[in-house]
C-alpha cells in the first residue's frame, strides 16, 4: 500500500475517535437549556469529523486519483530534505506551547516568530523583529480587545 493510503488510514482511525467523541460523548454533558439550541458546541466537530473522514475514505478507495505522476516527496530520498529545519520548528512550536502561560503572549508569539523566521533562513534582524513586534501587536490586540477574549499579554512577575 502506498504512503499516502497509510497516512490516510491512519487519519481515517483519529477521525472516527474524533468522531465517536463529537456524537456520543460531547453532548451527554449539555446543559438541559441547551439541548433545545439548533447549533450546539459539538456540531462543528461533528461536521468537521463527517468531512475528514470523507476524505480519508476516498484517498484509501483510491477516488482521488486521476493519473500516475512521479511523487514529489521519495520516502527513499528523505536524507536529502531539510528534515532539520522541520524537527527544529516542531520543537519550537512544542516551547511555544510550553511558554505561553509563564512568559505572555506577547513575549512567547514575538520570540517564536522570529525564532521561527531564523530557522527558515532569514537573517535580517532589523527586518524580522519589527513584523513580530508588530503582528503580535496586532494579534493580541484583535483577540484581546475586539473579540474580547483575555490573553495574559505579559508574564505574571511584569505585571501580566
Amino acid at each position: 500500500m502506498a504512503l499516502d493510503r497509510w497516512i490516510a488510514l491512519i487519519l481515517l482511525g483519529i477521525c472516527l475517535t474524533y468522531g465517536y467523541t463529537a456524537w456520543f460523548t460531547m453532548d451527554a454533558s449539555l446543559a438541559p437549556f441547551m439541548k433545545r439550541n439548533p447549533i450546539w458546541p459539538s456540531t462543528f466537530p461533528k461536521v468537521l469529523s463527517v468531512l475528514a473522514t470523507l476524505a480519508c475514505l476516498s484517498i484509501l478507495l483510491g477516488l482521488e486519483k486521476s493519473e500516475a505522476k512521479e511523487p514529489e516527496i521519495d520516502y527513499r530520498r528523505l536524507h536529502e530534505y531539510k528534515l532539520g529545519q522541520a524537527v527544529m520548528l516542531l520543537a519550537l512550536m512544542a516551547a511555544y506551547a510550553l511558554c505561553l502561560r509563564p512568559l505572555g503572549f506577547l513575549i512567547s508569539t514575538t520570540a517564536f516568530l522570529v525564532l521561527g523566521s531564523f530557522i527558515l533562513g532569514e537573517r535580517k534582524w532589523l527586518v524580522m523583529i519589527p513584523i513580530a513586534l508588530t503582528a503580535t501587536g496586532v494579534v493580541w490586540y484583535l483577540v484581546q480587545e475586539v473579540l474580547g477574549i483575555y490573553m495574559r499579554p505579559l508574564p505574571g512577575f511584569l505585571g501580566g
